[in-house]
């Protein structure tokens, strides 16, 4: 499949076939469903892709000309995007558990397809937004979500006039660099919660204080938020604190109830109880402030108390993280190249008996690009160096490469995918003896912002396998490949 590239019209008589040989497992209704699924998203490129591309420079989008043509309607925002992704995962990318284990870890094609839309007013002391987000992945049935509530939110106040504002209902809430607080936008049902912010501004900076629980994905129901997932904090921001950089700082709390991982239902994902209290600090220099240079420095301790129902008593937690990066950016220089070099680093459990928990928790952050863009694995006790590097050859296109190493930070806990329990089975476990070195990613991926409206991407990684993988699984250890493309349009 070739990035920003729509299927010919006369083409779709042969999806079926094309379906069938590349998804076998699917049934003759789920292809008729597959068809008809991008039938529709292709009526719905038509329409809008000709519009995006028409001009050398990008058009305003739909607000943009209404606003144009109808004066009054300048309080409203209307519009939406497209975004079609294909991924092919091979030798990782499924179950944790059975990932580089030759002959058992999972190798597929998904198609992965999300339409938004929105509308919104925003008057002087009062505003409204709504968001409805349809999801669906064909070939992977933890990407779906039929049509549903994303965002519903009022806003309350008018900062230029008053400090303080407020903003309730659904909502993305996101601080920082995402790290521990972020959007999810990989994943293709997103994350929201409904919540309460209040934000108080001033010139040197802002506060925010809010409280929210996590919405939860339920495909053919409306979606409801977790009543036993409560999410609160304080994050402060300062560009003046020192002048050079963005100074931050934060407490956050999650509280999860017993009842937290039945709220859909028994069985339902989610951790055990538990009560987690971080509290951090991130650094970020300014742009431009050290000519080409750049950094950025995020520490944070986690405490409070998680449920072990092996143990059958809580077990006080006391974990912690560092994320460290530092480039340079040659913008003179043809290409406009840059290098960076990160550290990405969450602690892990030295000892499971000792009546303490030392594994990182990674909250609500957005794990994709940070650790590799094949999303095998995540900070929870994890080493990771990397090396990072960018170039733009052209108007709008971007290059990256980047080079991660993962180490295990103590052997005496579990090699974690990027999300959900440790890998255990096939080899996996708690293996002290083991090399603590899981393996290494190499990621390469391009951006092409063909337009304000339009943008392109495909991808490439490969996981090499270390002495911990190959300790584990034996003389089945393989090496992992993942190859995405991705069309997004915003109108």
């Amino acid at each position: 499949m070739i990035a920003c590239r729509f299927f010919h019209a006369p083409r779709l008589a042969h999806a079926a076939a094309a379906a069938q040989e590349n998804f076998p497992a699917l049934a003759a209704g789920e292809i008729s469903d597959f068809i008809a699924a991008v039938t529709f998203r292709l009526l719905l490129a038509a329409i809008f892709l000709p519009q995006v591309m028409a001009a050398e420079k990008s058009p305003p989008p739909l607000d943009a000309w209404l606003h144009r043509q109808f004066p009054e309607s300048a309080a409203w925002d209307i519009g939406g995007e497209i975004r079609a992704r294909y991924e092919n995962h091979n030798g990782g990318g499924g179950s944790g558990s059975t990932d580089f284990i030759s002959g058992v870890a999972e190798s597929r094609d998904a198609f992965l397809f999300r339409e938004k839309i929105h509308a919104g007013y925003q008057a002087s002391w009062l505003g409204w937004f709504i968001e409805g987000r349809d999801a669906s992945g064909h070939s992977d049935d933890r990407a779906n979500d039929v049509f549903d509530l994303f965002q519903a939110f009022i806003t309350l106040g008018d900062a230029e006039s008053f400090p303080l504002t407020a903003k309730i209902g659904r909502q993305e809430i996101f601080y920082g660099d995402e790290r521990i607080v972020g959007r999810s936008n990989w994943t293709n049902p997103g994350r929201s919660f409904d919540a309460i912010r209040l934000r108080l501004e001033s010139e040197c900076g802002w506060v925010e204080a809010f409280t929210g629980r996590v919405v939860l994905v339920d495909d053919n129901n409306f979606n409801i938020s977790n009543d036993y997932d409560n999410f609160s904090g304080i994050y402060a921001s300062s560009d003046t604190l020192l002048p050079w950089q963005q100074t931050q700082a934060y407490f956050l709390a999650r509280n999860y109830g017993v009842k937290g991982p039945n709220a859909l239902g028994p069985g339902n994902t989610g951790g055990s109880q538990r009560d987690i209290y971080t509290i951090g600090t991130l650094w970020k220099s300014h742009a431009d402030a050290f000519g080409g240079w750049d950094y950025s420095a995020e520490a944070l301790y986690q405490f409070g108390s998680v449920y072990d129902s092996a143990q059958g008593r809580r077990l006080d937690q006391r974990s912690h993280g560092v994320f460290l990066e530092v480039g340079h950016a040659w913008k003179d220089v043809a290409w406009s190249p840059r290098i960076g070099l990160g550290y990405e680093y969450g602690s892990g459990d030295s000892d499971p008996s000792d009546g303490k928990v030392g594994t990182y928790e990674n909250l609500f952050g957005a794990q994709h690009n940070f650790y590799g863009t094949m999303d095998l694995a995540g900070a929870r006790n994890m080493h990771i160096p990397k090396l990072q590097l960018s170039a733009s050859p052209a108007r709008g296109v971007t290059l990256n490469a980047a080079y991660l190493a993962f180490f295990l930070a103590d052997t005496a806990d579990s090699f974690y995918p990027e999300k959900g329990p440790g890998r255990s089975g096939n080899g996996y476990g708690i293996n002290p003896g083991y090399g603590s070195f899981a393996g290494s990613e190499i990621d390469a991926y391009a951006n092409w912002a063909v337009t304000d409206q339009a943008a392109c991407q495909v991808g490439y990684g490969h996981f090499f396998t270390g002495n911990y993988v190959e300790d584990s699984a034996g003389p089945a250890a393989t090496g992992a490949d993942f190859f995405y493309t991705q069309l997004l349009l915003t109108f």
